[in-house]
């Protein structure tokens, strides 16, 4: 930054040269002046295209040559193997999340073979379900699938919050990617309008973002 700085002064400051021809004779009250008068021609210059930055949002964006951007894609599906652990409970939800899951797979060239349905008896048993095929090593990814529905009880956020941690844990503990896809919903209405309904299909979601993890793993950040 500073001998950027220095070379913005250098090319804003004028140029300090005298201008030929104008060398001349002063007279002085006290008497003519035999030393030559010096003007000096006064000129802006603009920064050179290759180092002028145009602001934004007040700050001078920093150009950073040679960043390394890892993404995964959702095209290169070839040799990725996928597990959907399925909750039972709220069945009716689930069976769409999992409808909307298995076509998302197939729509992206994912062979059937490569995916394993586990069904488990509710959510709460989901993450250690999850956890168990991430660290067989048989899979680049897990999708969880489940439904809590709110009820008049505290019953539903015990099992929000272990269903969501235990997920999170299930990934960071097996070194696979394990993908949210439980739906903690106030009433029956919200869990289908997510399940294939005016908000869209949280399993198809959670699909899609499983096989950009597994790319991502398998291509970028392999063990």
């Amino acid at each position: 930054m500073a001998s950027f700085a220095a070379t913005e002064l250098g090319l804003l400051l004028p140029s300090l040269s005298p201008t030929p021809g104008n060398s001349r004779p002063t007279s002085s009250p006290l008497g003519p002046s035999n030393k030559p008068s010096v003007s000096f021609s006064f000129s802006l210059r603009a920064p050179p295209a290759a180092t002028r930055l145009t602001p934004r949002n007040g700050r001078v964006p920093v150009a950073a040559a040679g960043t390394k951007h890892l993404m995964g894609s959702l095209t290169k599906t070839d040799g990725l193997k996928f597990a959907v652990v399925v909750a039972r409970f709220n069945e009716v939800v689930t069976n769409l999340l999992l409808e909307g899951a298995l076509e998302t797979f197939r729509r992206y060239s994912v062979d059937n073979d490569d995916i394993t349905v586990v069904k488990v008896p509710g959510s709460f048993e989901v993450p250690v379900v999850a956890q168990k095929l991430g660290k067989s090593g048989n899979f680049h990814a897990i999708v969880c699938i489940g439904a809590v529905i709110r009820g008049d009880t505290t019953h539903y956020d015990a099992v929000a919050n272990s269903a969501a941690s235990g997920v999170l844990n299930a990934g960071l503990s097996s070194g696979v990617p394990c993908i949210f896809g439980v739906l903690t919903c106030d009433d029956m209405d919200q869990a289908l309008n997510r399940a294939g309904g005016k908000a869209g299909n949280k399993g198809a979601e959670a699909a899609l973002t499983a096989i950009e993890m597994a790319s991502l793993f398998k291509h970028h950040l392999p063990k």
